[in-house]
Parts: C-alpha cells; structure tokens; sequence
C-alpha cells in the first residue's frame, strides 16, 4: 500500500513523501491517527500543488535573505561605547547592542541569538560578527567600536 506522509514518522518519512507501507499498518494505523493518507491520483495531485508551494516559499525567503546580507556587508555598523582614557571600553560589546544598533541603522531586526561575535571587543576600533540565517545562510558583519 502507498501512503502520502501528513507529518514526520519515525524510521519512515518526512512529510508529504510517498511510501510504501504493509496494508495493516497504513489502514489501521498510519490513516486513523491522520499520520498519512491513502496516495489516490487526487492527493497525489494536493501533494505534488504543495511541494511547489514550498518551493516558491523557500525561493522568496531566500532572496531576502540574499537581500539582508548584501545590506549588512555595504558598510560597517558604528557602536558607541563609553570609554576609558587609553582607549578601552567599560565592560565588552554584547550581541544585544550589535542588534540594536543593526536595526537603527540599516533598519532590520535581527534575533540576537543568531549574532555570535568572533573575538571579545574590549577596545576601540573595527571588530567582526558572524550572523547565522539558519539553513547554511551566514554572513560575516563588520562593527566600529566608537568613544562615546
């Protein structure tokens, strides 16, 4: 028997893929706890109209991350911070304020989880940031550490 897969089971499938089961487990298990549906031509059609969907969804949300990345590596974010008369700062730059400071000047909003920042910032001067997207999507982002 062949099953279209609803959500993830274990040790068989992800969703919307096509498999071949033993007739008792997909009737009397995988249809009843609405895991799968049987593969008739019409929700194999729901199927193939989903899987486009997705793809379409997952080719615009690409092009705006392509989009945020070009705009974070035009020009280096610029951070103040108070400091001390030979040039260190009080306390280091956290990711909370490479955030903030993203958002006020190239105007978008970044989780701050997803900003993990290469080496400590305790002075003055230009420093680096990885900035991870998810799904392999990650760009390096320059920071200047400026007195306040």
């Amino acid at each position: 028997m062949q099953v279209i897969l609803i959500q993830d089971v274990n040790n068989l499938g992800g969703v919307n893929e096509l498999v071949t089961v033993k007739n008792g487990y997909g009737r009397n298990y995988l249809i009843p706890q609405k895991m799968a549906v049987e593969a008739s031509p019409s929700n194999m059609k729901m199927m193939e109209e989903k899987k486009k969907q997705q793809a379409k969804k997952e080719a615009k949300l690409l092009a705006e991350i392509n989009s945020v990345i070009a705009a974070l590596q035009s020009g280096a974010v610029k951070l103040g911070a108070k400091t001390g008369t030979s040039g260190k700062i009080f306390g280091s730059v956290t990711t909370v304020q490479i955030a903030k400071a993203i958002k006020e000047q190239k105007g978008y909003e970044i989780d701050r989880r997803r900003i993990s920042i290469i080496d400590e910032v305790k002075e003055l001067g230009t420093h680096k940031a990885k900035i991870d997207f998810g799904n392999g999507h990650e760009t390096e982002l320059e920071f200047e550490v400026v007195a306040e």
